[in-house]
């Protein structure tokens, strides 16, 4: 500190005086000499226009006329020059100094002003780096030991948590293992849909295995600085090692375990690149039997690099997917718990209804389920709660002003929305029409269809290519009722569905008999758009399945009237009212 201080008390005195003698300078500089011939001079003294003379060495000397203007003239260096001033009543100011001396000397401290100032502040940024680095390397620590957390808090998917129990006796019997030479997985891969449930399975591993719980999240390893990345990773399992058995869960993986390119140009250097062998190298140096497990979730598996996926580093790879029917009972049963629920709330039939729902997507229904019965002040949540957070959590909550809406939009959304319906109870009889509304969202929507398909593993050729016609439906209707000239905007989203489906369908699952087997996004990754023989493929595909939605609607033009006319006078049509309309279907 003391050392610090003197240096910052040098560094003062430096610029100071830098400065001063600057500001010296520059004054001098910006006075304004005139050229005075000798002769001239003399005459001006013996008419008494001089004020002052500085006398010096230099060739010429300066001075300053009685009417203020400043002059330069030549120096004759003679031993009366002086005297003779004086006699004249001048002023005489001698400067014993060298101008260019000082002009030197002050350029010299001014150098060295600026030298210490680069000094002072790349010797501050330095420590300051290095301050941050040392803070930002440490990572926080969840401990899962106190917390309780189980599998019995996991609802649904089954198969993950049967995989992840097994790794619960690794963890706590690693020496078991070692008796028959068994090598236990040293990590787990989880991966699926946004919100499916793979950080809670990872915290429930280590509940169960009551070891301490490291929690981190890709991103926190992609940093500023160089070399960070790869800092915070030994840090990481630095820790880990010292606690001995413990489970380390890295979140979002794809952002710093993504595939390395194959260009040897970045040479390795690439921070990303850093950090990926750091974790590599750290995976790899595990003990034998150590008792730790690195458990890693991510919604994009194949974008991970070939190397993490190797056996010795992430050995198990589970899939958590989107829950089955019994599954989504489990888990609403599981969020209801410590909500009021009424007598008429029928969880089972929600379950049913919620068809590609999300673990957390379930949560956030009987959440906002909650919040609604509480803005109502209603002692219990009902089935009128659980149905308006529903449609609120899919299409946004409803628009309460709607008289600026003219009956022509109206008319065009009902028989656009009909369309819909109409198609879905045609083409997928299966598929159930929960709900059609025309009144407009917060989310930008004029109204929607509810589709809801059955519990299936898997989509068919021909799901695929209803569902394509239910999509066109709305654009379909339309066109049949208002002409080809006055179709609107509002079919946007339902084509950019149905291309999706084609493109999908032609080019990913070889469903097509022109362009056969070949999965060409294997071939041109995300430029799988850019194949005009797909497109054109794609078009053909929609312009047929769209040919063949119009004949559908106008066979039963009089079934779409029905629906359009009844939403115009109720703005919204439940299962029951769909039904009802159709229900002389042949």
């Amino acid at each position: 500190m003391r050392i610090d201080g003197k240096i910052k008390v040098l560094l003062f005195l430096i610029i100071s005086i830098a400065l001063l003698s600057s500001i010296y300078l520059y004054v001098n500089s910006s006075k304004d000499y005139m050229d005075v011939s000798y002769k001239d001079f003399l005459e001006k003294v013996e008419q008494g226009q001089v004020e002052e003379i500085e006398l010096n060495d230099e060739p010429q000397i300066t001075g300053r006329f009685k009417d203020g203007k400043y002059f330069i003239t030549d120096n004759p260096r003679t031993e009366n020059f002086k005297e003779g001033l004086l006699k004249n009543n001048i002023k005489v100011i001698e400067s014993n100094k060298n101008s260019s001396l000082l002009q030197g000397l002050t350029f010299i401290l001014f150098l060295l002003g600026i030298g210490a100032i680069s000094y002072f502040l790349n010797n501050n940024m330095t420590r300051q780096a290095q301050k941050e680095m040392a803070i930002m390397s440490n990572l926080d620590e969840e401990d899962s030991n106190g917390k309780g957390i189980s599998f019995e808090d996991v609802a649904g998917n089954e198969e993950a948590k049967d995989s992840l129990k097994e790794l619960v006796d690794f963890i706590q019997k690693p020496e078991k293992y070692n008796k028959y030479g068994a090598r236990i997985p040293r990590g787990v891969l989880l991966y699926g849909p946004p919100g499916t449930g793979k950080t809670l399975l990872a915290k429930a591993l280590a509940g169960e295995a009551k070891v301490p719980f490291y929690s981190v999240s890709g991103s926190d390893f992609i940093q500023v600085y160089a070399g960070l990345g790869a800092s915070r990773i030994r840090s990481l399992f630095k820790k880990a090692k010292e606690k001995g058995k413990s489970v380390i869960f890295i979140d979002e993986i794809d952002a710093l375990g993504k595939k390395r390119k194959g260009s040897f140009s970045n040479g390795g250097s690439d921070e990303s690149d850093r950090t990926l062998n750091a974790l590599l190298t750290e995976m790899s140096g595990f003990k034998e039997n150590e008792g730790i497990i690195v458990v890693a979730a991510t919604n994009r598996a194949d974008t991970l690099d070939e190397a993490l996926l190797r056996p010795g580093r992430f050995d198990r790879q589970i899939e958590v997917g989107l829950p089955d029917v019994n599954a989504r009972f489990k888990i609403l049963n599981l969020h209801s718990k410590n909500k009021p629920l009424s007598e008429n709330v029928n969880l089972k039939k929600v379950a049913h209804e919620t068809v590609y729902f999300s673990g957390a997507m379930l949560e956030n229904l009987m959440n906002e389920s909650a919040m609604l019965a509480a803005r109502d002040s209603e002692p219990f949540i009902n089935m009128k709660h659980i149905d308006k957070a529903f449609y609120t959590v899919l299409v946004g909550e409803e628009k309460k002003d709607r008289s600026s809406i003219p009956f022509e939009d109206k008319k065009i959304t009902a028989y656009h929305e009909a369309g819909h319906a109409l198609v879905t109870k045609r083409v997928s009889k299966e598929n159930r029409v929960t709900k059609v509304s025309i009144i407009p969202s917060t989310n930008g929507m004029g109204g929607f269809s509810m589709n809801i398909p059955p519990d299936k593993m898997y989509q068919t050729k021909n799901d695929i290519k209803n569902n394509i016609m239910i999509a066109l439906g709305g654009r379909a209707a339309e066109e049949i009722i208002f002409g080809e000239e006055n179709i609107t905007t509002g079919a946007s989203s339902d084509l950019k569905k149905a291309t999706e489906m084609s493109m999908s369908m032609v080019g990913i699952y070889g469903m097509d008999n022109e362009l056969g087997l070949v999965n060409y996004e294997s071939i041109l990754g995300e430029n799988i758009g850019g194949n005009k023989m797909l497109m054109d493929r794609v078009k053909e595909m929609l312009d047929n399945l769209y040919s063949e939605t119009k004949n559908i609607i106008m066979d039963n033009i009089e079934y779409l009237d029905k629906i359009a006319s009844l939403l115009l006078e109720k703005e919204v049509l439940d299962e029951e009212d769909v039904n009802k309309l159709v229900s002389s279907f042949s």
